[in-house]
């Protein structure tokens, strides 16, 4: 006898086999709007079945997973809304931590995907699947079988919940000023308060799905840290730039273009790049008009970061490291002068840096050596003494003065420290920024050099990132060294002891 299949075990077997047709399928339960599916949508929906298919089966996780992509993009529908629903047609025991960076917003998306269970077309899909009386609250709702979905906050506690898979959506607010205090909020709950809540952290996978806001956001941690084959990463910038031949210009079009559009965020994996449409991830939604407008509210670098997955701009950020030539240093020089930047506070994780500069006859100055270490004031002040030693008399030496009493205590103990050498004690005023510009236009106007050295790497990376790099010590004793380095050479030699 033929069996027959009726119309609601058809559609709940087909969304069961593909969380990509079950977010269709559900779309308008919890999304007003009409859907727009660009291709990003289902590759995600598929990447993230397979990671959910390891755990449904009880199979250990291949690797974690980092997506980074542009707001708008349907990220927070997918993960944090639509997952642990789908999930549950298939594993109803499965539990879920799920976190953004604000606790209210970790909770409106839990709503959201409560949302969906509740729905008459879920539980005639699925009536297998219920939610449990004594816990069904909007921030933590759980199945009758002993699933759950918990919402917190970044930093937030999870006391007694372990999870079958973990979603962190934006765990820093990408729409608000954040300090590297809250960076290191972020990446120490990330590393060491989720890795505990999981069922079995050889089964359990973390999902980070967020725009690049920083060199040290909790994506840049969490890539520097990890190793190559545990972990996965998904970066989709909204646009890349469209192949453009520089024989065909002319000097001054291949100048602005070089400036502005040649640089941005890479396709990960890079054979993704082959569904971009004009260089658009998607032409709908995220069109050029669109993101121009984009570009004009956010500014170069927080467009650089939510839209184009980088911390850096197009173009590169203050400073265009590639103007920078290495090359072996000449013999004569107009000056030389080596500028210390000590940490504020012993044992804050912040470095000293002592940045070497020499100005040539030609005009172009040079970077010679870095000095850079976290050390205790001893160790600093004797390490201070021995590099002037290795410089020579001739080099002067600028020492900068923090604010405060204790700022000139420390300066005037290296003044002391330093009894016999040319050494200025520097107070700076104004941002940082405005103090190194100065020194970006030399180099952006390609008259700054550099000897080769095993500290270039770090050099060059931090001023690639700045103003929104992890440290910032190598650039600030950058700035006082072409402050100090570019004065009149009468100046110098009266400097006081």
């Amino acid at each position: 006898m033929k069996q027959v299949i009726s119309k609601e075990r058809l559609e709940a077997s087909i969304c069961q086999d593909s969380f990509y047709e079950f977010v269709m399928r559900f779309w308008d339960t919890v999304v007003p709007e009409n859907p727009v599916w660009n291709w990003h949508i289902k590759y995600l929906c598929d990447e993230i079945q397979k990671m959910a298919e390891r755990v449904i089966k009880g199979e250990p996780k291949e690797y974690d997973l980092i997506i980074n992509i542009s707001p708008g993009s349907t990220k927070s529908t997918i993960c944090s809304v639509m997952l642990p629903a789908w999930m549950w047609s298939r594993m109803p025991t499965a539990r879920f931590i799920c976190g953004s960076y604000a606790y209210m917003l970790a909770m409106d998306l839990s709503r959201k995907s409560r949302m969906i269970i509740q729905s008459e077309k879920y539980m005639r899909l699925f009536p297998d699947v219920s939610l449990s009386e004594d816990q069904n609250t909007k921030g933590y709702f759980a199945t009758t079988q002993g699933g759950g979905r918990i919402a917190v906050g970044t930093g937030g506690s999870i006391t007694g919940f372990h999870a079958h898979m973990i979603v962190v959506d934006d765990p820093i607010d990408p729409n608000a000023s954040f300090s590297e205090v809250d960076l290191k909020n972020a990446d120490n709950w990330m590393r060491e308060t989720l890795p505990t809540r999981k069922v079995d952290k050889a089964l359990t996978p973390t999902i980070l799905i967020m725009q690049r806001l920083h060199q040290d956001d909790p994506t840049g941690s969490w890539l520097a840290r990890a190793g190559k084959d545990d972990l996965k990463h998904i970066c989709l910038p909204a646009e890349i730039p469209i192949e453009i031949d520089a024989d065909e210009m002319d000097e001054e079009e291949y100048e602005e273009v070089e400036g502005d559009d040649m640089v941005v965020g890479a396709v990960s994996p890079p054979e993704l790049q082959s569904f971009y449409v004009d260089g658009l991830m998607d032409p709908v939604r995220l069109s050029s008009t669109v993101l121009a407008e984009s570009e004009r509210t956010l500014g170069r670098y927080g467009y650089a970061g939510q839209f184009l997955q980088s911390p850096i701009p197009r173009g590169g950020g203050a400073f265009k490291i590639d103007r920078i030539l290495i090359d072996s240093p000449p013999l004569k020089w107009v000056r030389k002068v080596r500028y210390w930047d000590k940490a504020g506070t012993d044992g804050s994780g912040a470095y000293t840096a002592g940045v070497l500069m020499g100005k040539d006859r030609d005009g172009f100055f040079w970077i010679l050596d870095v000095v850079r270490g976290q050390w205790d004031s001893f160790q600093r002040e004797s390490i201070i003494k021995h590099t002037a030693e290795v410089d020579g008399k001739n080099v002067i030496i600028g020492v900068e003065q923090e604010p405060g009493s204790g700022g000139k205590e420390s300066a005037e103990n290296t003044l002391r420290n330093l009894a016999g050498w040319i050494v200025k004690l520097d107070r700076p005023t104004g941002k940082k920024e405005t103090r190194a510009d100065p020194f970006a236009v030399q180099v952006n106007g390609r008259t700054v050099r550099m000897a080769r050295g095993e500290w270039n790497k770090d050099y060059l990376d931090e001023l690639m990132y700045w103003p929104h790099s992890k440290y910032k010590d190598q650039v600030d004793a950058s700035s006082g060294a072409f402050a100090l380095v570019n004065q009149a050479k009468k100046k110098a030699g009266g400097l006081g002891r």
